[in-house]
């Protein structure tokens, strides 16, 4: 299977050590780590040499979670959004330096009605994702853009964001499905423009919710909306599971291989 597997770590909220979900990933067979840059993760908390140290150790390989709560790459505030942008490059600097090579990231903006139209942010958000896009690349990081929920850049939103970057993607199942995808629909996406999805986010949910909860648990159907990655694709997949019980993770990844 060429597909490589890993899972989002949960250590922005400080319940588990990026060291501990290294160790986890490695006991539970996962290819690499995706790790979440935030909260007690970010990046000043973060040593690059440690990090790169224990996933080479563990054979594992590194993806990261860019920050996204408090960032706004969207906003009309020219000030506000380089302020974003330069944390966006000096995470995607400590991401290379840890061996990171992709960078997920969220083009999302504060900036609503009544005060900014889309119309208004869009042309910023298109900017930023090829600032960025450009600044990893030559950091030899992919940076990998996820569809959000509800929120732009949704699912619906990403043939302009193909067609206006050079930018990957990171296709999040519950956000489609947030979005009004069913599992056909998914799957008809990804047959479409698997070329330009890098990396994906198994999200599972009970209804058209963001929920994450442990993969297989859900009612999303897996076995569809993932078809398309099973033969010829070559990219990454994370189970997003909320948990800190490891041992659901450990049953994500076997659901996960399952469907793969």
């Amino acid at each position: 299977m060429s597909v490589r597997t890993g899972y989002v770590t949960q250590t922005h909220t400080g319940a588990v050590s990026w060291r501990e979900a290294v160790e986890q990933g490695e006991r539970i067979g996962f290819d690499f780590v995706e790790l979440y840059m935030d909260g007690s993760t970010e990046r000043t908390a973060l040593d690059a040499e440690s990090v790169a140290e224990a996933t080479d150790s563990a054979g594992l390989d590194l993806l990261v979670h860019l920050p996204f709560a408090d960032l706004d790459l969207g906003t009309p505030r020219d000030r506000v959004r380089e302020a974003a942008l330069d944390e966006h490059r000096a995470c995607i600097d400590a991401a290379a330096s840890m061996g990171a090579e992709k960078a997920v990231l969220h083009a999302s903006s504060h900036a609503s009605p009544p005060e900014w139209t889309f119309n208004d942010v869009r042309p910023h958000l298109l900017d930023s994702v090829r600032e960025l896009d450009g600044y990893a690349a030559d950091r030899d990081v992919a940076v990998c853009v996820e569809n959000l929920p509800s929120v732009r850049f949704t699912v619906h939103d990403f043939e302009t964001v193909f067609a206006e970057t050079d930018a990957a993607m990171t296709f999040d199942t519950g956000h489609a499905r947030v979005d009004g995808m069913d599992a056909e629909e998914m799957a008809a996406f990804l047959d479409d423009r698997g070329d330009r999805v890098s990396h994906v986010h198994v999200n599972d949910a009970r209804e058209d919710r963001d929920e994450h909860v442990p993969t297989g648990s859900g009612t999303t159907d897996f076995e569809t909306a993932l078809a398309p990655l099973r033969e010829g694709w070559d990219g990454t997949v994370s189970a997003e599971v909320y948990t800190f019980d490891f041992d659901y993770l450990a049953l994500s990844a076997r659901k996960l291989s399952e469907f793969l």
